[in-house]
């Protein structure tokens, strides 16, 4: 989260688009650019990436998870589960799990299934604590259920390690103007409200 979300991005892509030109196989490299296009409004060029990386190297299952969460952005969140699951499946203790797991919980806010998301969101700071925006998630999922001092104690969690996270920043990063998923962003939202995450 920054105040110049887009310029960071393009930044990136820039660098990555470089990194292709001079090793065009680079597993990584596709699966770096599938993740900016996901946040850039590009959501099937992502999709397109992320498989790429795949086919390069079966190893990179959270791929997998990365196109269930980029398909939240063009509304279809509830694919998202199957994405997920499967990668967790095929690779339970790779070092991006806390990653799907975090995808995971977020996407089922969306779906306004917040105890779930809540299990999942504390399953991924079980596995590690230092992605900031699993405990901001899971903040937002307590505050949703009304568990207000656990939703308080998870959003200083997030902002010890990340303090200039602000909802305020969250809505300008403007990942998607697609209806279904500005209607759960606005349940996560609502949920950091509720567990006292700075407006900013």
């Amino acid at each position: 989260m920054t105040d110049d979300t887009a310029a960071t991005l393009s930044r990136a892509e820039a660098n990555v688009v470089k990194a292709l030109s001079l090793t065009p196989n680079n597993a990584h490299a596709h699966f770096v650019l599938g993740g900016v296009y996901a946040l850039t409004h590009r959501v099937d060029q992502a999709i397109a990436a992320y498989e790429t990386a795949i086919a390069l190297d079966h190893s990179r299952t959270s791929a997998l998870g990365c196109i269930g969460f980029a398909k939240c952005f063009i509304g279809r969140t509830a694919e998202a589960e199957a994405h997920i699951l499967e990668a967790l499946r095929l690779c339970p203790h790779h070092v991006d799990a806390y990653y799907m797991k975090y995808f995971m919980g977020e996407a089922l806010i969306y779906l306004a299934e917040d105890a779930r998301a809540a299990d999942w969101l504390r399953r991924s700071i079980e596995t590690n604590r230092n992605l900031p925006r699993a405990h901001f998630a899971l903040a937002a999922a307590l505050g949703l259920l009304g568990i207000e001092d656990e939703a308080t104690r998870a959003a200083q969690e997030g902002l010890s390690i990340n303090p200039g996270f602000t909802i305020r920043r969250l809505q300008a990063s403007n990942f998607s103007n697609n209806p279904v998923y500005l209607t759960g962003l606005d349940r996560l939202i609502t949920g950091l409200r509720l567990a006292g995450v700075p407006k900013g």
